[in-house]
């Protein structure tokens, strides 16, 4: 989140909206709790894991990027099949059957990629619980869930909101973890929304 903040202000962007998604609505949301931003959008913030729900992130999510790094010479084919692609992203979308097989292998490939990916997973999983409420001068607050999120599970939407007691919980009916790959229609149309 440093960085981010520091970005923000060397640059004057000071109440910039801003859009976040699963650790990146996270950072959005802590940019929120600071003041350093205007209208917000987090789509199915990491965070508000609890108890075993915090072993099950880092177990699962652990397991899918060390399978990726096995398996990376094969995402590409592996991408571009239906079946494998269910297999490959079942934890993330709801119907990962029905995704672009390109923006899939490309998806795959950055998570494969990213040295720093365990770090971060295990900072996740140990890290303290997200905390609020957003800072008065902050615009909108909008917090968007997947029903369908078996990575941060839709329980965990109440916790975020009454961290954020000011914000809008939006729930994507058709979405897993990532609404702009399941929804991105009413994605594009949440964050029109809030950030107008």
């Amino acid at each position: 989140v440093g960085s981010v903040e520091r970005y923000i202000a060397e640059a004057g962007l000071s109440g910039v909206d801003v859009v976040g998604s699963s650790m990146g609505a996270r950072i959005v949301l802590e940019l929120a709790r600071r003041g350093l931003v205007g209208n917000v959008v987090a789509l199915d913030p990491g965070g508000f894991w609890r108890g075993w729900e915090r072993t099950f992130f880092k177990t699962t999510i652990g397991a899918s990027g060390r399978l990726l790094r096995a398996i990376r010479p094969g995402l590409p084919a592996l991408s571009r099949n239906a079946a494998s692609r269910t297999a490959l992203l079942a934890q993330l979308s709801a119907r990962p059957w029905a995704l672009d097989g390109e923006t899939v292998a490309t998806e795959l490939e950055g998570l494969s990629t990213t040295p720093t990916f365990d770090a971060l997973v295990r900072s996740l999983a140990t890290g303290p619980e997200q905390s609020g409420p957003a800072a008065a001068g902050t615009g909108r607050v909008v917090i968007g869930w997947g029903r369908h999120d078996r990575l941060c599970l839709p329980r965990q939407a109440a916790r975020a909101q009454a961290a954020f007691p000011g914000a809008e919980l939006h729930w994507f009916d058709g979405s897993g973890h990532f609404p702009m790959w399941d929804t991105p229609e009413e994605t594009v149309a949440v964050i029109l929304d809030a950030t107008r």
